[in-house]
């Protein structure tokens, strides 16, 4: 019997079909890197789990964020999970999955600077640091016409320039900007206040034609979230920013 099952095994995990995911991981805990430098994080977990259920083989690439679109519809890829919200710009060229998590923009200014709301940002002579690509450069572009914009290709490098004072501010998610301030509290200020009218909705993204891999994801989600698997992983990586969320009274990714 148990070689009958040894088997069974062998010849399931034989026809497994691989999964090829990317994502930048330099985004904790959501996307990031173990100790020994293997994938890890709130994304990881769930595509792993994913994976098992529909018997594929998981394997993730670390990609620059500027650079996961490209191997997305270049077919390197089958599909992208790194805190990728959804946009009409993208949705012109990507297809995504129903939203797993939702984040609003919040800012991170330097002492020096005199910036209480995102309409102190929109003038002349303010200067913004942002990292290319993401939904703060795309809200930007569109919305803060007035100030001089920064566009780094690291979300480090974007901070640094508001830590000492060349930049006014840098746009982020909020638990980004949370996690940047308490580590810079004497250069940094952080303004938490939603400034857009809905959250951003983060989806995983995939090629238009991929319709099967999208049904099975979209199932998945729909089920991580009524079985309470989203609220186990949510405790594994974000206790103490729930609590935190809930002090500031802000809603939170899930």
């Amino acid at each position: 019997m148990k070689k009958i099952l040894l088997l069974f095994v062998f010849i399931f995990t034989l026809h497994a079909k691989d999964l090829i995911v990317g994502m930048e991981l330099a985004y904790p805990p959501f996307e990031m890197s173990d100790n020994k430098g293997n994938p890890s994080g709130f994304s990881v977990d769930f595509l792993q789990a994913f994976a098992k259920e529909k018997n594929y083989k998981l394997k993730i690439q670390n990609i620059a964020w500027d650079g996961l679109i490209p191997a997305l519809r270049s077919q390197k890829i089958d599909l992208i999970m790194s805190s990728m919200s959804i946009s009409e710009q993208r949705k012109k060229v990507i297809d995504f999955t129903l939203p797993y998590a939702r984040a609003n923009l919040a800012i991170l200014s330097a002492t020096k600077s005199n910036i209480n709301s995102i309409k102190d940002l929109n003038q002349k002579g303010k200067i913004l640091a942002l990292k290319r690509g993401t939904s703060a450069h795309l809200y930007a572009q569109k919305n803060l016409k007035n100030a001089k914009i920064l566009v780094f290709d690291k979300e480090n490098a974007a901070i640094l320039e508001v830590i000492q004072a060349k930049a006014d501010a840098f746009i982020y998610d909020q638990m980004s900007i949370y996690k940047a301030w308490k580590k810079h509290p004497k250069q940094t200020k952080a303004i938490f206040t939603p400034f857009e009218k809905t959250p951003e909705q983060w989806a995983i993204a995939l090629n238009k034609n991929n319709v099967k891999l999208k049904e099975e994801l979209n199932e998945f989600i729909k089920k991580s979230k009524e079985n309470g698997f989203f609220d186990t992983l949510s405790q594994k990586y974000f206790k103490e920013m729930k609590e935190i969320f809930k002090e500031q009274e802000l809603e939170f990714f899930f």
